[in-house]
Protein backbone atom coordinates (compact mmCIF):
# COMPACT_ATOMS: atom_id res chain seq x y z
CA UNK A 1 0.00 0.00 0.00
CA UNK A 2 1.16 3.70 -0.70
CA UNK A 3 3.34 5.02 1.84
CA UNK A 4 1.15 7.99 2.36
CA UNK A 5 -2.31 5.91 2.28
CA UNK A 6 -0.45 4.19 5.29
CA UNK A 7 0.99 7.50 7.20
CA UNK A 8 -2.97 8.61 6.94
CA UNK A 9 -4.82 5.07 8.07
CA UNK A 10 -2.13 5.11 11.06
CA UNK A 11 -2.41 8.84 12.50
CA UNK A 12 -5.88 8.77 11.76
CA UNK A 13 -6.68 5.78 13.72
CA UNK A 14 -4.23 6.94 16.57
CA UNK A 15 -6.51 10.26 16.39
CA UNK A 16 -9.88 8.39 16.48
CA UNK A 17 -8.35 6.29 19.55
CA UNK A 18 -7.47 9.57 21.41
CA UNK A 19 -10.49 11.88 20.17
CA UNK A 20 -12.38 9.59 22.78
CA UNK A 21 -10.67 10.32 25.63
CA UNK A 22 -9.89 13.89 24.36
CA UNK A 23 -13.36 14.63 24.05
CA UNK A 24 -14.80 12.87 27.24
CA UNK A 25 -11.80 14.60 29.01
CA UNK A 26 -13.34 17.85 28.34
CA UNK A 27 -16.53 17.41 28.54
CA UNK A 28 -17.24 15.21 31.69
CA UNK A 29 -15.27 18.38 33.91
CA UNK A 30 -18.11 20.91 32.64
CA UNK A 31 -20.91 18.27 33.79
CA UNK A 32 -19.02 18.39 37.36
CA UNK A 33 -18.60 22.00 37.79
CA UNK A 34 -22.46 21.86 36.79
CA UNK A 35 -22.92 19.01 39.69
CA UNK A 36 -21.26 20.93 42.46
CA UNK A 37 -23.26 24.47 41.29
CA UNK A 38 -26.66 22.27 41.74
CA UNK A 39 -25.30 21.31 44.92
CA UNK A 40 -23.95 24.95 46.23
CA UNK A 41 -28.14 26.01 45.31
CA UNK A 42 -29.85 23.31 46.47
CA UNK A 43 -28.31 21.87 49.02
CA UNK A 44 -28.79 18.29 47.93
CA UNK A 45 -26.01 15.63 48.71
CA UNK A 46 -26.70 13.71 44.90
CA UNK A 47 -25.14 16.57 43.63
CA UNK A 48 -21.42 16.09 45.76
CA UNK A 49 -21.82 12.21 44.96
CA UNK A 50 -22.76 13.20 41.12
CA UNK A 51 -19.96 15.03 41.00
CA UNK A 52 -16.97 12.67 43.07
CA UNK A 53 -18.40 9.58 40.71
CA UNK A 54 -18.05 11.50 37.40
CA UNK A 55 -14.68 12.70 38.78
CA UNK A 56 -13.45 9.37 39.15
CA UNK A 57 -14.53 8.02 35.72
CA UNK A 58 -12.66 11.42 34.83
CA UNK A 59 -9.33 10.25 36.16
CA UNK A 60 -9.49 6.97 34.73
CA UNK A 61 -10.09 8.40 31.08
CA UNK A 62 -6.94 11.09 31.42
CA UNK A 63 -5.14 7.73 32.87
CA UNK A 64 -5.22 6.61 29.09
CA UNK A 65 -5.73 10.13 27.57
CA UNK A 66 -2.09 11.10 28.51
CA UNK A 67 -0.26 8.06 26.99
CA UNK A 68 -2.71 8.42 23.87
CA UNK A 69 -2.14 11.42 23.74
CA UNK A 70 1.96 11.17 23.44
CA UNK A 71 1.38 8.79 21.12
CA UNK A 72 -0.51 10.98 18.60
CA UNK A 73 2.17 13.66 19.12
CA UNK A 74 4.91 10.95 18.49
CA UNK A 75 3.13 10.37 15.62
CA UNK A 76 2.84 13.75 14.20
CA UNK A 77 6.44 14.07 14.28
CA UNK A 78 7.26 11.05 12.47
CA UNK A 79 4.80 10.55 9.73
CA UNK A 80 4.56 13.73 9.02
CA UNK A 81 7.98 15.50 8.65
CA UNK A 82 7.19 17.68 5.83
CA UNK A 83 3.91 19.62 8.46
CA UNK A 84 6.64 19.28 11.56
CA UNK A 85 8.63 21.94 9.01
CA UNK A 86 6.30 24.51 9.26
CA UNK A 87 4.89 23.66 12.63
CA UNK A 88 8.39 24.50 14.17
CA UNK A 89 8.61 27.76 12.12
CA UNK A 90 5.08 28.95 12.01
CA UNK A 91 2.79 27.41 14.38
CA UNK A 92 4.89 25.83 17.42
CA UNK A 93 2.96 28.66 19.51
CA UNK A 94 -0.18 26.91 20.23
CA UNK A 95 1.30 23.68 20.93
CA UNK A 96 3.31 25.46 23.20
CA UNK A 97 0.31 27.35 24.92
CA UNK A 98 -1.47 23.59 24.96
CA UNK A 99 0.93 22.44 27.67
CA UNK A 100 0.88 24.76 29.65
CA UNK A 101 -3.25 24.23 29.53
CA UNK A 102 -2.46 20.65 30.21
CA UNK A 103 -0.60 21.46 33.43
CA UNK A 104 -3.18 23.91 34.83
CA UNK A 105 -5.45 20.90 34.33
CA UNK A 106 -3.83 18.13 35.81
CA UNK A 107 -2.98 20.54 38.85
CA UNK A 108 -6.51 21.73 39.93
CA UNK A 109 -7.66 17.78 39.13
CA UNK A 110 -5.44 16.61 41.99
CA UNK A 111 -6.44 19.28 44.05
CA UNK A 112 -10.41 18.32 43.22
CA UNK A 113 -9.70 15.23 43.32
CA UNK A 114 -7.75 14.57 46.41
CA UNK A 115 -9.19 17.34 48.81
CA UNK A 116 -12.32 18.17 47.80
CA UNK A 117 -13.39 16.73 51.02
CA UNK A 118 -11.53 19.39 52.67
CA UNK A 119 -12.14 22.61 51.27
CA UNK A 120 -15.71 24.41 51.03
CA UNK A 121 -18.23 24.52 48.52
CA UNK A 122 -17.11 27.58 47.01
CA UNK A 123 -13.15 26.63 46.81
CA UNK A 124 -14.37 22.96 45.21
CA UNK A 125 -16.01 25.25 42.59
CA UNK A 126 -13.83 27.50 41.75
CA UNK A 127 -11.26 23.99 41.52
CA UNK A 128 -13.19 22.22 39.10
CA UNK A 129 -13.94 25.12 37.18
CA UNK A 130 -10.00 25.63 36.57
CA UNK A 131 -10.07 22.17 35.37
CA UNK A 132 -12.37 22.53 32.99
CA UNK A 133 -10.78 25.78 31.45
CA UNK A 134 -7.36 23.89 31.44
CA UNK A 135 -9.15 21.13 28.99
CA UNK A 136 -11.03 23.48 27.34
CA UNK A 137 -7.86 25.37 26.62
CA UNK A 138 -5.98 22.34 25.97
CA UNK A 139 -8.56 21.01 23.40
CA UNK A 140 -8.68 24.80 21.47
CA UNK A 141 -4.88 24.97 21.34
CA UNK A 142 -4.53 22.14 19.75
CA UNK A 143 -7.69 22.58 17.41
CA UNK A 144 -5.51 25.70 16.29
CA UNK A 145 -3.59 23.35 14.51
CA UNK A 146 -5.90 22.37 12.44
CA UNK A 147 -7.48 25.53 11.78
CA UNK A 148 -4.41 26.89 10.70
CA UNK A 149 -3.83 23.63 8.25
CA UNK A 150 -7.41 24.85 6.90
CA UNK A 151 -7.26 28.30 6.78
CA UNK A 152 -2.97 29.01 6.78
CA UNK A 153 -1.72 32.79 8.04
CA UNK A 154 1.18 34.44 9.34
CA UNK A 155 4.03 33.77 6.78
CA UNK A 156 5.30 34.62 3.62
CA UNK A 157 7.12 32.04 0.81
CA UNK A 158 10.00 33.57 -0.43
CA UNK A 159 11.17 32.49 -3.76
CA UNK A 160 13.80 29.75 -2.24
CA UNK A 161 10.29 28.27 -0.98
CA UNK A 162 11.25 29.03 2.68
CA UNK A 163 8.95 30.71 5.34
CA UNK A 164 9.68 34.11 6.01
CA UNK A 165 8.36 37.04 7.85
CA UNK A 166 6.59 34.77 10.65
CA UNK A 167 3.77 36.23 12.40
CA UNK A 168 2.96 33.63 14.90
CA UNK A 169 -0.20 35.74 16.41
CA UNK A 170 -1.28 35.62 12.98
CA UNK A 171 -0.88 31.82 12.41
CA UNK A 172 -2.85 31.20 15.74
CA UNK A 173 -6.04 33.83 15.20
CA UNK A 174 -6.50 32.51 11.86
CA UNK A 175 -9.51 33.11 9.76
CA UNK A 176 -10.87 29.50 11.20
CA UNK A 177 -9.63 30.27 14.62
CA UNK A 178 -13.06 30.81 16.29
CA UNK A 179 -15.48 28.92 14.35
CA UNK A 180 -13.28 25.88 14.81
CA UNK A 181 -12.83 26.45 18.34
CA UNK A 182 -16.26 26.79 19.33
CA UNK A 183 -17.13 24.18 17.12
CA UNK A 184 -15.17 21.56 19.01
CA UNK A 185 -15.77 22.97 22.28
CA UNK A 186 -19.13 22.95 21.96
CA UNK A 187 -19.07 19.29 20.81
CA UNK A 188 -17.12 17.98 23.05
CA UNK A 189 -19.66 19.62 25.72
CA UNK A 190 -22.66 17.63 24.15
CA UNK A 191 -20.19 14.77 24.13
CA UNK A 192 -19.87 14.48 27.62
CA UNK A 193 -23.73 15.03 28.49
CA UNK A 194 -24.75 12.79 26.07
CA UNK A 195 -22.53 10.27 27.97
CA UNK A 196 -23.82 10.80 31.42
CA UNK A 197 -27.02 10.35 30.30
CA UNK A 198 -26.43 7.44 28.62
CA UNK A 199 -25.27 5.65 31.87
CA UNK A 200 -28.07 7.29 33.41
CA UNK A 201 -30.23 6.28 31.38
CA UNK A 202 -29.16 2.61 31.45
CA UNK A 203 -29.18 2.57 35.43
CA UNK A 204 -33.07 3.99 35.68
CA UNK A 205 -34.09 1.17 33.68
CA UNK A 206 -32.24 -1.10 36.35
CA UNK A 207 -33.16 0.69 39.44
CA UNK A 208 -36.86 0.63 38.91
CA UNK A 209 -37.28 -1.36 42.07
CA UNK A 210 -34.62 0.92 43.93
CA UNK A 211 -37.03 4.44 44.23
CA UNK A 212 -34.04 6.30 46.01
CA UNK A 213 -31.06 5.33 43.40
CA UNK A 214 -33.47 6.01 40.93
CA UNK A 215 -34.14 9.48 42.09
CA UNK A 216 -30.59 9.75 42.14
CA UNK A 217 -29.90 8.92 38.73
CA UNK A 218 -33.00 10.94 37.21
CA UNK A 219 -31.02 14.16 38.88
CA UNK A 220 -28.03 13.44 36.99
CA UNK A 221 -30.13 12.54 33.36
CA UNK A 222 -32.40 15.79 33.65
CA UNK A 223 -28.59 17.64 34.42
CA UNK A 224 -27.47 15.89 31.24
CA UNK A 225 -30.02 16.66 29.23
CA UNK A 226 -30.27 20.16 29.22
CA UNK A 227 -26.56 20.77 29.27
CA UNK A 228 -26.41 18.43 26.24
CA UNK A 229 -29.80 20.00 24.71
CA UNK A 230 -28.21 23.63 25.28
CA UNK A 231 -25.16 22.23 23.76
CA UNK A 232 -26.56 20.43 20.64
CA UNK A 233 -28.72 23.44 19.87
CA UNK A 234 -25.27 25.78 20.06
CA UNK A 235 -23.41 23.55 17.51
CA UNK A 236 -26.11 23.60 15.15
CA UNK A 237 -25.98 27.60 15.23
CA UNK A 238 -22.01 26.99 14.87
CA UNK A 239 -22.75 24.97 11.88
CA UNK A 240 -24.05 27.92 9.29
CA UNK A 241 -21.09 30.09 11.10
CA UNK A 242 -18.71 27.13 9.95
CA UNK A 243 -20.27 27.11 6.41
CA UNK A 244 -20.21 30.54 5.88
CA UNK A 245 -16.19 30.16 6.83
CA UNK A 246 -15.97 27.46 4.25
CA UNK A 247 -17.93 29.52 1.73
CA UNK A 248 -15.01 32.16 1.97
CA UNK A 249 -12.18 30.05 2.19
CA UNK A 250 -12.26 26.43 1.42
CA UNK A 251 -14.91 26.76 -1.13
CA UNK A 252 -14.13 23.23 -2.71
CA UNK A 253 -15.03 21.52 0.78
CA UNK A 254 -18.44 22.87 0.70
CA UNK A 255 -19.11 22.04 -3.13
CA UNK A 256 -18.22 18.44 -2.17
CA UNK A 257 -20.08 18.34 0.77
CA UNK A 258 -22.69 19.04 -0.51
CA UNK A 259 -22.44 17.34 -3.98
CA UNK A 260 -21.91 21.04 -6.07
CA UNK A 261 -20.74 21.09 -9.23
CA UNK A 262 -21.65 23.93 -10.91
CA UNK A 263 -21.45 27.16 -9.87
CA UNK A 264 -24.95 29.00 -9.31
CA UNK A 265 -26.77 31.23 -7.08
CA UNK A 266 -30.40 29.99 -5.10
CA UNK A 267 -27.69 26.85 -4.59
CA UNK A 268 -30.16 23.89 -3.02
CA UNK A 269 -29.10 21.81 0.13
CA UNK A 270 -28.66 18.48 -0.92
CA UNK A 271 -30.01 16.16 1.93
CA UNK A 272 -28.53 12.42 1.93
CA UNK A 273 -28.13 10.65 -1.43
CA UNK A 274 -25.03 9.40 -3.08
CA UNK A 275 -22.99 11.79 -5.35
CA UNK A 276 -22.42 10.14 -9.17
CA UNK A 277 -19.20 12.32 -10.58
CA UNK A 278 -19.98 10.83 -13.91
CA UNK A 279 -23.24 12.17 -14.37
CA UNK A 280 -22.22 15.02 -11.56
CA UNK A 281 -25.63 14.79 -9.81
CA UNK A 282 -26.64 13.29 -6.68
CA UNK A 283 -28.97 10.14 -6.69
CA UNK A 284 -31.83 10.12 -4.08
CA UNK A 285 -31.08 13.41 -2.52
CA UNK A 286 -33.76 15.76 -1.09
CA UNK A 287 -33.15 18.82 -2.24
CA UNK A 288 -34.23 22.17 -0.78
CA UNK A 289 -33.46 24.94 -3.48
CA UNK A 290 -31.73 27.85 -2.46
CA UNK A 291 -31.23 26.81 1.27
CA UNK A 292 -27.25 26.23 0.79
CA UNK A 293 -26.77 29.97 -0.66
CA UNK A 294 -28.94 30.67 2.06
CA UNK A 295 -26.36 28.91 4.62
CA UNK A 296 -23.66 29.93 2.73
CA UNK A 297 -24.40 33.76 2.45
CA UNK A 298 -27.24 34.16 4.52
CA UNK A 299 -29.43 34.82 1.20
CA UNK A 300 -31.03 33.33 -1.28
CA UNK A 301 -29.16 34.32 -4.20
CA UNK A 302 -25.71 33.69 -2.81
CA UNK A 303 -23.53 32.39 -5.40
CA UNK A 304 -21.71 29.06 -4.33
CA UNK A 305 -18.53 28.23 -6.48
CA UNK A 306 -19.26 24.26 -7.83
CA UNK A 307 -16.38 21.86 -8.19
CA UNK A 308 -16.46 22.80 -11.23
CA UNK A 309 -14.41 25.88 -10.77
CA UNK A 310 -11.47 23.81 -9.64
CA UNK A 311 -8.99 21.34 -10.93
CA UNK A 312 -10.00 17.74 -10.55
CA UNK A 313 -7.10 16.91 -8.65
CA UNK A 314 -7.68 19.57 -6.13
CA UNK A 315 -11.25 17.86 -5.43
CA UNK A 316 -12.14 16.44 -1.94
CA UNK A 317 -13.44 12.94 -1.87
CA UNK A 318 -16.83 13.14 -2.96
CA UNK A 319 -18.23 11.04 0.11
CA UNK A 320 -17.60 13.18 2.39
CA UNK A 321 -21.19 14.45 1.38
CA UNK A 322 -22.23 11.16 3.23
CA UNK A 323 -19.97 12.18 5.91
CA UNK A 324 -21.69 15.52 6.52
CA UNK A 325 -24.97 14.03 6.58
CA UNK A 326 -24.60 11.76 9.01
CA UNK A 327 -22.87 14.32 11.58
CA UNK A 328 -25.56 16.61 11.03
CA UNK A 329 -28.39 13.89 11.44
CA UNK A 330 -26.74 12.09 14.19
CA UNK A 331 -26.62 15.85 15.38
CA UNK A 332 -30.35 16.64 14.86
CA UNK A 333 -31.41 12.92 16.53
CA UNK A 334 -29.49 13.98 19.61
CA UNK A 335 -31.18 17.49 19.66
CA UNK A 336 -34.47 15.98 18.97
CA UNK A 337 -34.37 13.55 21.83
CA UNK A 338 -32.86 16.02 24.39
CA UNK A 339 -35.67 18.17 23.53
CA UNK A 340 -38.19 15.33 24.36
CA UNK A 341 -36.81 14.12 27.52
CA UNK A 342 -37.13 17.84 28.58
CA UNK A 343 -40.66 17.82 27.53
CA UNK A 344 -41.56 14.89 29.45
CA UNK A 345 -40.07 15.94 32.67
CA UNK A 346 -40.76 19.70 33.07
CA UNK A 347 -44.10 20.04 30.66
CA UNK A 348 -45.63 16.92 31.25
CA UNK A 349 -44.31 16.01 34.60
CA UNK A 350 -44.38 12.43 33.89
CA UNK A 351 -41.15 9.86 34.73
CA UNK A 352 -39.25 8.90 31.54
CA UNK A 353 -40.95 6.16 29.35
CA UNK A 354 -38.41 3.03 29.32
CA UNK A 355 -38.38 3.34 25.32
CA UNK A 356 -37.24 6.36 25.48
CA UNK A 357 -34.48 5.32 28.47
CA UNK A 358 -34.03 3.08 25.84
CA UNK A 359 -32.96 5.04 23.16
CA UNK A 360 -30.75 7.57 25.73
CA UNK A 361 -28.69 4.78 26.22
CA UNK A 362 -27.20 4.97 22.76
CA UNK A 363 -27.11 8.89 23.07
CA UNK A 364 -23.73 8.84 24.28
CA UNK A 365 -22.38 6.59 21.64
CA UNK A 366 -23.59 7.85 18.69
CA UNK A 367 -22.64 11.38 20.35
CA UNK A 368 -18.88 9.99 20.34
CA UNK A 369 -19.79 8.44 16.56
CA UNK A 370 -20.63 11.75 15.74
CA UNK A 371 -17.27 13.53 16.77
CA UNK A 372 -15.63 10.76 15.45
CA UNK A 373 -17.32 11.26 11.92
CA UNK A 374 -16.67 14.65 12.33
CA UNK A 375 -13.37 14.70 12.71
CA UNK A 376 -12.67 12.38 9.52
CA UNK A 377 -15.17 15.02 7.29
CA UNK A 378 -12.99 17.91 8.34
CA UNK A 379 -9.42 16.45 7.89
CA UNK A 380 -10.71 14.15 4.66
CA UNK A 381 -12.63 16.87 3.39
CA UNK A 382 -8.94 19.50 3.50
CA UNK A 383 -7.45 16.54 1.29
CA UNK A 384 -5.44 16.66 -1.30
CA UNK A 385 -3.81 19.28 1.11
CA UNK A 386 -1.89 18.86 4.54
CA UNK A 387 -1.79 22.75 4.82
CA UNK A 388 -4.51 24.24 2.19
CA UNK A 389 -2.87 25.57 -0.94
CA UNK A 390 0.47 25.48 0.56
CA UNK A 391 1.78 21.56 0.92
CA UNK A 392 0.26 18.83 -0.25
CA UNK A 393 -0.03 15.38 2.13
CA UNK A 394 2.33 13.78 -0.72
CA UNK A 395 4.81 16.22 0.53
CA UNK A 396 3.94 16.40 4.36
CA UNK A 397 4.20 12.37 4.52
CA UNK A 398 7.10 10.08 5.41
CA UNK A 399 8.42 8.11 2.41
CA UNK A 400 9.78 5.34 4.57
CA UNK A 401 8.80 1.96 4.05
CA UNK A 402 7.51 -0.17 7.24
CA UNK A 403 4.38 1.88 8.64
CA UNK A 404 2.30 -1.33 7.98
CA UNK A 405 4.09 -2.67 10.76
CA UNK A 406 3.38 0.42 12.69
CA UNK A 407 0.31 0.24 12.31
CA UNK A 408 -0.47 -3.79 13.42
CA UNK A 409 1.48 -2.83 16.13
CA UNK A 410 -0.80 0.14 17.36
CA UNK A 411 -3.64 -0.93 16.69
CA UNK A 412 -3.30 -3.67 18.82
CA UNK A 413 -2.21 -1.24 21.83
CA UNK A 414 -5.84 0.64 21.19
CA UNK A 415 -7.58 -2.41 21.31
CA UNK A 416 -5.74 -3.80 24.65
CA UNK A 417 -6.12 0.15 26.17
CA UNK A 418 -9.99 0.02 25.22
CA UNK A 419 -10.55 -3.62 27.13
CA UNK A 420 -8.44 -2.41 29.88
CA UNK A 421 -10.01 1.03 30.23
CA UNK A 422 -13.51 -0.68 30.01
CA UNK A 423 -12.61 -3.27 32.51
CA UNK A 424 -11.10 -1.32 35.20
CA UNK A 425 -14.38 1.30 35.14
CA UNK A 426 -16.71 -1.53 35.45
CA UNK A 427 -14.18 -3.24 38.21
CA UNK A 428 -13.77 0.47 39.74
CA UNK A 429 -17.49 1.02 39.93
CA UNK A 430 -18.89 -1.96 40.94
CA UNK A 431 -16.87 -2.55 44.03
CA UNK A 432 -17.99 1.23 44.49
CA UNK A 433 -21.92 0.90 44.09
CA UNK A 434 -23.60 4.20 44.34
CA UNK A 435 -26.13 2.73 46.88
CA UNK A 436 -22.73 2.84 48.81
CA UNK A 437 -22.16 5.93 48.21
CA UNK A 438 -26.04 7.46 49.03
CA UNK A 439 -25.91 4.76 52.35
CA UNK A 440 -22.70 6.96 53.22
CA UNK A 441 -24.47 10.32 52.70
CA UNK A 442 -27.57 9.10 54.61
CA UNK A 443 -24.67 7.75 57.55
CA UNK A 444 -23.22 11.25 57.59
CA UNK A 445 -26.56 12.68 58.30
CA UNK A 446 -26.40 13.98 54.73
CA UNK A 447 -29.26 12.50 53.90
CA UNK A 448 -30.71 14.66 50.37
CA UNK A 449 -33.01 16.77 50.42
CA UNK A 450 -37.09 15.24 48.93
CA UNK A 451 -37.38 15.63 45.31
CA UNK A 452 -39.41 18.48 44.24
CA UNK A 453 -40.12 20.33 40.54
CA UNK A 454 -38.67 19.24 37.75
CA UNK A 455 -35.16 18.72 38.43
CA UNK A 456 -35.73 15.42 40.31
Amino acid sequence: MDTVVMARALFGTSMAFHIIFATLGVGVPMMIVFAEIMYHVKKDRDYVVLARRWTKASGILLGVGIPSGTIVGVMLSLLWPGFMRIVGQVIALPFQIEMWAFFFEALFMSIYLYAADRLPPIARIVSVIFVAIGASASAVMITDAHAFMNTPRGFTINANGDFVDIRPWEAVFNPSFWSTALHVLSTAYMTGAFAVASVAAYKLLKARKAPREADYHRKGLFLALIFGGIMTAFTAVNGHATAQMLHHHIPEKLAAAEGLFETQSHAPLAIFGKVDEETQSIKGAIELPGFLSLLAGNRFDTVVRGLNEFPRENWPPLYIHTLFNLMVFIGMFLLALAFLGLLIRIWFKKPYPRWLLTVLVASGPLSMLGIEIGWIFSCTGRQPWTVYHVQRTSEAALQSKGIGTLFVMFISVYAFLLVVTSIVMHVYFKRHPVSEALGLAAANGEQPQAAKGAIT
